[in-house]
This record gives structure tokens, C-alpha cells and sequence, in this order.
């Protein structure tokens, strides 16, 4: 039996996780809170929406604790923010 093969570390594999954020924001205040959002280096987009929720993020993270410290200390920080829920990318499928 030949072949080769590439042993790989956890280590050596580039992490990324990726998640959208639901939105709920205080009436008025969604295109001031989505410009701002959407300058921070975590987020990929950001879309204003009708319905339940005002707006939803793409967010781009190097891991969980950094996806955390996002959330806890940008997001939910900003004073127009009164409801958040993060649903973490599972597999991510692209047209080729």
C-alpha cells in the first residue's frame, strides 16, 4: 500500500466561526446602529430587516471566545440594542 499522506494538528488548522446575529433595536435607531456596527472588524455584513427583527449581522470570528468578547463587549454594549440571538454557522454552502 503507497500513497502519501498529510498529518494534520489541530493547531495548524485556521479556525473561523462564523454566525449571524438577530437584532431587535430601539424604534428609530436602525440605520445609526447598522452603520456603526458594520464598521467593526468582526462583522462581514449587515442587512436592516422587516419583522420581528430589525436587523441581522454576519459576523466572522477566529473562535468562540473572540465571538464572545464581540457580543459582550461591542454589541450588546451599544445602547440602542435591547435583544440579540447568535446562531452559529454550521457549514457554510457557496455557488461556484
Amino acid at each position: 500500500m503507497g500513497g502519501t499522506f498529510t498529518l494534520l494538528f489541530w493547531r495548524d488548522v485556521e479556525m473561523v466561526v462564523l454566525a449571524y446575529i438577530l437584532v431587535t433595536l430601539k424604534s428609530g435607531a436602525e440605520r445609526d446602529v447598522c452603520k456603526k456596527v458594520s464598521s467593526f472588524e468582526e462583522v462581514v455584513q449587515v442587512d436592516e430587516l422587516y419583522g420581528e427583527y430589525d436587523a441581522i449581522i454576519k459576523v466572522r470570528a477566529e473562535d468562540l471566545a473572540q465571538l464572545d468578547k464581540f457580543l459582550t463587549d461591542k454589541l450588546r454594549a451599544l445602547p440602542d440594542i435591547f435583544l440579540t440571538a447568535t446562531m452559529i454557522v454550521a457549514k457554510e454552502y457557496r455557488r461556484k
